[in-house]
């Protein structure tokens, strides 16, 4: 490795875990308001329970020590510090994989997913279905230093991503994401499409703009009803709220922690199909983890630089510069995303709940990632 990488370990202050603990002790709980459960936002009920588990259930250390299995490392790149996990498959011929996580998540989202992906014998798989996997903390997430100037880019962590794989010594490589992660993982193809062997994208690709709503057939005009009406369409809209005033509900965030495990909660429950309370399909635990690291680096404000630094909302778009693979179809449709992609894997049944499947899946986005990328090995 490059001197320019230096190892990095967890390893949060007592103090701060303390301070977390003395916090969820004097929580100063509002009242019920009326209405129907999950009308008016996480219930208070299911709050304080959740908030009591995390005081007194939920083990940080034990959940860094896990982290901390993974090694991990950072690196100065384009004037950032960037975390990122690199896990080598015993493998020789794994494909490098470059992992991009979304928001509100971490690198987190990917814990239960890499070892399938570094070792699939021990998963049922075969030593052509390895990969040697990298996931770096997007910059302002967890442990990456947040930009330090407005106008902060997607195509800017692509280029970082792509100089990341670069000192790695990694001529050849594949990408994934999803939810941010979809817009960068492309990104990286269309700046490096020399190193890039295919883009993989959880979902979201063609989906239907204004412009295409005439020419939609009446199934697709149902499943686009069907999306329009889903609760992560319809609940809270972070994206005008981040654009407006990230600054005044950082406040908030970075003080209390029932105000941004509430954050966290809502958010998470609108990401997953039918309202589904999200410890029905992803681990308490890991959903925990995932909002305790957030909370111990104080990234909830930092991390809403994709919104805050937007014009407005749009969807993923793709590249066409190498083969595209998508996990799960909707809420987009093939004929569409193939306008600004080649698509090579789209499969109509994979199962998952949850719109960060690869927490609630992680068996079967393995399983996906190997059929799409053994076709371009």
């Amino acid at each position: 490795m490059s001197s320019e990488i230096r190892p990095f370990r967890s390893n949060v202050r007592q103090a701060d875990l303390d301070d977390l603990t003395d916090r969820l002790s004097r929580v100063r709980w509002p009242e019920q308001l009326p209405g129907e459960r999950w009308r008016r936002g996480v219930p208070v009920a299911y709050l304080r329970d959740l908030a009591a588990y995390w005081r007194d259930g939920y083990d940080w250390r034990r959940q860094e020590a896990r982290l901390n299995e993974f090694p991990q490392f950072m690196a100065e790149i384009d004037g950032q510090d960037i975390h990122f996990l690199h896990v080598r498959s015993a493998e020789p011929d794994a494909l490098p994989l470059l992992l991009t996580h979304g928001w509100p998540n971490s690198f987190v989202e990917f814990v239960e997913l890499i070892g399938r992906l570094t070792d699939p014998r021990a998963y049922g798989g075969g030593p052509g279905d390895a990969f040697h996997v990298v996931v770096p903390s997007v910059p302002g997430f967890g442990f990456s230093a947040p930009p330090r100037e407005p106008g902060f880019t997607v195509d800017r962590v692509a280029r970082i991503w792509a100089e990341l794989m670069s000192r790695l010594g990694y001529r050849r490589y594949g990408t994934q994401g999803g939810d941010l992660g979809a817009y960068v993982a492309p990104e990286v193809a269309r700046i490096a499409p020399e190193h890039v062997a295919g883009v993989y994208v959880i979902s979201g690709l063609g989906f239907p703009t204004e412009d295409d709503l005439p020419t939609l057939t009446e199934d697709e005009r149902a499943a686009y009803a069907s999306v329009q009406s889903a609760d992560w369409m319809t609940g809270v809209d972070h994206h005008s709220l981040l654009r407006a005033a990230p600054q005044t509900f950082a406040y908030g965030w970075q003080d209390s922690p029932v105000a941004a495990l509430a954050w966290m909660t809502q958010k998470f429950k609108e990401f997953s199909a039918g309202g589904e309370l999200p410890e029905r399909l992803i681990d308490r635990d890991l959903l925990l983890t995932n909002v305790s690291l957030y909370w111990l680096t104080g990234t909830f404000g930092s991390s809403s630089w994709p919104m805050y630094d937007s014009t407005g909302f749009a969807w993923p778009q793709g590249q066409k510069a190498v083969p595209t693979g998508v996990y799960s179809g909707p809420p987009g449709f093939r004929r569409l995303a193939e306008r600004d992609n080649t698509i090579v894997h789209w499969p109509e049944g994979n199962p998952g709940g949850h719109h960060f499947v690869c927490m609630e899946r992680p068996d079967d986005v393995a399983a996906d990632l190997r059929t799409f990328f053994a076709k371009l090995r």
